[in-house]
């Protein structure tokens, strides 16, 4: 049995190319481990704020020091983090959006890097404190980012894969729905996405 977190960002939800290759990630999951549980958050339902100087201090002051404010603050932060460490499997549905993942996602993000919680400071420079984890990037964009002239305008999975590894969860898989917007090719798009999956 795996506890997993499914990640939303998408703005048209359950009915976008990422969601539906995400939800079938999930599935997969579910399949090679009965019993397992979801967590489905849709970022975009959330009132994920940006960083700003309150929040920042807030996450660099110890517990028993924060005032009401600054709890307040950090609480989306606290949350976020609480999920994703309950977690064993991650799946992000990660629409390409001008060449990069959504702003909920790229917030979400911010929010859930740590310090002393999910990374740490050594001598050699940062190090990861999220073990154990293995994500799933269910990944749609209109054109082609996996090959050809366009190869280079990918800034999702790359972004998303450093990271991840920042936070030392390497253990990281993408699956794409491509070409969803190109004509001959969507109608495929999502059914090649799909049949791609596998969990290992």
């Amino acid at each position: 049995m795996k506890r997993i977190l499914h990640l939303i960002s998408s703005i048209q939800g359950n009915e976008s190319y990422s969601y539906k290759l995400s939800n079938a990630i999930v599935n997969k999951v579910i399949e090679k481990y009965p019993g397992s549980t979801v967590e489905e958050v849709n970022l975009n339902d959330q009132e994920i704020p940006h960083i700003n100087p309150v929040i920042l201090q807030s996450m660099f002051t110890p517990g028993d020091q924060l005032t009401e404010e600054g709890r307040e603050s950090i609480r989306y932060s606290d949350e976020a983090v609480k999920q994703l460490m309950a977690s064993d499997i991650i799946v992000i549905g990660a629409p390409l959006y001008n060449l990069t993942i959504p702003s909920t996602l790229k917030a979400w993000a911010d929010h859930i890097t740590r310090a002393g919680i999910t990374f740490g400071y050594s001598e050699n420079g940062p190090v990861g404190l999220v073990t154990g984890k293995k994500v799933y990037i269910a990944m749609s964009s209109g054109g082609i980012y996996s090959d050809g002239p366009s190869k280079g305008n990918d800034f999702v999975a790359p972004y998303l894969k450093a990271f991840l590894g920042l936070l030392s969860m390497t253990d990281v898989t993408v699956f794409r729905a491509e070409g969803v917007k190109l004509r001959g090719m969507k109608e495929q798009a999502l059914e090649k996405g799909i049949a791609s999956i596998y969990i290992d």
